[in-house]
């Protein structure tokens, strides 16, 4: 690790950066304190001034005393404001320190782990330009989506983009707290809903019935006669309903002082949300999280390792191991977050499974390719790379996912 004033351990390193950040926090907490302290103390005094107005006769005027604690009142908001438009300048110059510091202690080099031949090849470039607009189409950025089809000249078809603008539509209400678009979607995806056994639509109910119930005993019948969209989800949400039906007896007293005030958490928002983004990418054939943002943090995680690894690599002079531009020296473990296994890898010639290339069972029921149950087979015997395990290669049999 290279540093300003030569070579530095990682440890010093570390601490220089985190000595920074340290100033950041501090400032940022005295000027959160400072701000706060002098926001109350205006509030204080406006809430004063607008007491004594409102306790004047209306026809009464504005004495002069009034009138000058009036405009010293005005005069100290606007100092309040310069002072702290000040204030959260100067945190920005202490903030760009940060990144200074990070950018003295931390010299990498990261152009000896990337394959620029890779963004050559027009087709990868394609795919990356396409996966780039998803995830903007993905964020409701519409417009510049738009912009990046015109000018990477990608052929986007207009239908492609409505389901994400929808999407988009549907969870900002949610997040409004207006449950009738995504109410109305629910209604007419229900059958492929059911297929998925989705709760996305109990629970919009759910929350549409405990507003009812927020809104006390004269929303009671209100409250009943809506329960009736409950009928079609008796059987599997029995114990929720149960749940739902037993708080009406505290409608009189409020649910919030009762044993069911849990209901009233903001928690089923942010789950209604997550349930629904959820459910939607499924019938649209889509992943929950957008590819880039997944790619994205996958290679924050893996570059660490890929850089000792080149050091090394260069080190004991042997950088012609990272020959191929299709895979990684070697393995790097991601966590579990990042293990995806709905495209079958073979374990002996660590490739991805094709329709040419499936995955093939052997009767011990370890599974290889097919192209490395053919490297394996000798004299039409084949046996198995786990265990001792001897078959003929026409006793293994296809693996369908």
């Amino acid at each position: 690790m290279v540093g300003g004033e030569g070579r530095k351990t990682k440890m010093e390193s570390c601490l220089a950066v985190e000595r920074e950040v340290e100033r950041v926090l501090s400032k940022f907490s005295g000027l959160q304190d400072h701000s706060k302290k002098n926001l109350e103390d205006l509030i204080s005094s406006i809430q004063s001034i607008q007491k004594e107005l409102d306790e004047a006769p209306d026809e009464h005027e504005i004495t002069p005393t009034q009138s000058l604690i009036l405009m010293q009142t005005i005069r100290k908001i606007k100092e309040a404001i310069s002072r702290m438009g000040q204030e959260h300048k100067d945190l920005h110059s202490t903030v760009s320190k940060v990144g200074k510091a990070v950018d003295r202690n931390f010299v990498t080099d990261f152009t000896s782990i990337s394959q620029d031949s890779n963004l050559e090849d027009d087709n990868k470039r394609l795919l990356l330009n396409e996966v780039i607009t998803e995830h903007f189409m993905r964020q409701g950025m519409l417009h510049i989506a738009d912009a990046l089809i015109e000018d990477a000249n990608l052929e986007i078809a207009p239908d492609k983009k409505e389901p994400f603008l929808e999407l988009h539509r549907i969870l900002g209400a949610l997040k409004q707290r207006d449950l009738a678009p995504a109410l109305r979607w629910s209604e007419e995806n229900r059958d492929r809903l059911n297929e998925t056994r989705s709760s996305l639509e109990f629970k919009l109910h759910r929350l549409r019935f405990i507003d009812f119930l927020k809104k006390g005993p004269s929303h009671q019948l209100q409250a009943l006669q809506y329960s009736r969209n409950f009928a079609a989800f008796a059987d599997r949400h029995a114990r929720d309903l149960q749940i739902l039906m037993g708080s009406m007896l505290y409608l009189h007293q409020g649910i919030e002082n009762s044993p069911y005030s849990h209901l009233l958490a903001p928690i089923y928002w942010d789950e209604i949300c997550d349930v629904f983004t959820r459910d939607a990418c499924t019938l649209l054939g889509m992943s929950v999280e957008s590819p880039l943002s997944v790619s994205i943090r996958a290679g924050c995680l893996a570059l660490p390792p890929l850089l000792n690894i080149r050091q090394v690599m260069q080190q004991r002079q042997v950088s012609g191991v990272w020959s191929s531009k299709e895979e990684l020296p070697v393995e790097i473990d991601l966590g579990r977050e990042y293990r995806y296994h709905s495209i079958f890898a073979c374990p002996i010639l660590r490739q991805q499974s094709t329709d040419t290339n499936p995955p093939m069972r052997l009767i011990c029921g370890h599974v290889i390719s097919r192209d490395a149950l053919g490297k394996l087979s000798n004299n039409n015997k084949v046996k198995c790379p786990y265990c001792p395990v001897e078959q003929l290669p026409s006793d293994a049999k296809q693996v369908f996912f």
